[in-house]
């Protein structure tokens, strides 16, 4: 039940371990603290996390109504949907491709979202099923693609890119995640990653880098406790760096819905 949804948003990578369910997390929270409406579908049927990384009580279920409809947990002022909540830890998804995309097209369509600004999607890494049936079951208004510096990253990142533009979804930007590592010791910057790989990406693709994060302990922290980056406001550095991203992907929202209205000329 996607109505009454403004934007839907894809937050995807090429490859796994590059901090995506992180940034889809705080980029949402960023967005709920702008005033948006915002939800949160784990799209990550195999791996899902938001759960965790949102504090949500082992063995919380949706509610259902009409025996047919989910209705979204709210989480940290969000309204999420993931597999986590209809299977259990132990409970590994040991499915075929069809059968993962069958049950994220359920979750995507019988959820019911309501009235939302923003519905962000975190994707499974890869350009697999799931990928697919998601750009031809939701109106995707763009994809966001998180990578690292590294150029193995870099290379799957730009298979990801390759493929929304196949299925005509835009692009809207490229996060670059663990740019840079802060020295605890002697507070030296360090590029250990390597240095510029997402803004060549970007202007490779006619994108931009909506932003860059650091590889810092804390983020990974407070996502692993249930109390992500923007909420905990020990690091206000990083919670204003995801503030930047959100209000620049809202920006180019608004940018893309502004060049999608046809113009209504009288003669």
């Amino acid at each position: 039940m996607l109505e009454k949804v403004k934007y839907i948003v894809a937050v995807a990578s090429g490859k796994g371990g590059v901090g995506k369910s992180t940034t889809a997390v705080n980029t949402a929270l960023a967005l709920h603290a702008m005033g948006q409406s915002v939800g949160l579908l784990d799209a990550d049927i195999y791996g899902p996390s938001i759960g965790m990384m949102l504090a949500v009580p082992e063995g919380q279920r949706p509610d259902v109504v009409d025996e047919k409809f989910f209705k979204p947990v709210m989480a940290q002022g969000l309204a999420t949907m993931s597999m986590a909540y209809l299977t259990t830890d132990k409970t590994p998804m040991v499915w075929r491709g069809p059968m993962a995309a069958g049950a994220l097209q359920q979750m995507l369509q019988q959820t019911q979202w309501g009235e939302l600004d923003v519905l962000v999607i975190d994707m499974p890494p890869g350009t697999g099923d799931i990928q697919l049936t998601l750009s031809q079951k939701a109106q995707i208004s763009g994809a966001v693609i998180v990578t690292t510096p590294q150029d193995i990253a870099l290379l799957d990142a730009k298979k990801g890119i390759e493929m929304f533009l196949k299925v005509k979804i835009p692009v809207i930007g490229i996060i670059e995640n663990m740019a840079t590592h802060i020295c605890s010791q002697c507070g030296a910057e360090e590029a250990i990653f390597g240095d510029g790989g997402g803004e060549q990406v970007a202007q490779q693709y006619q994108t931009q880098l909506l932003g860059s994060l650091p590889l810092d302990r804390t983020i990974r922290e407070q996502g692993d406790n249930g109390n992500p980056e923007l909420i905990a406001k020990n690091k206000p550095e990083i919670a204003e760096a995801y503030k930047k991203i959100a209000q620049q992907l809202l920006a180019e929202l608004d940018q893309f819905s502004a060049e999608s209205t046809p113009e209504i000329v009288f003669e």
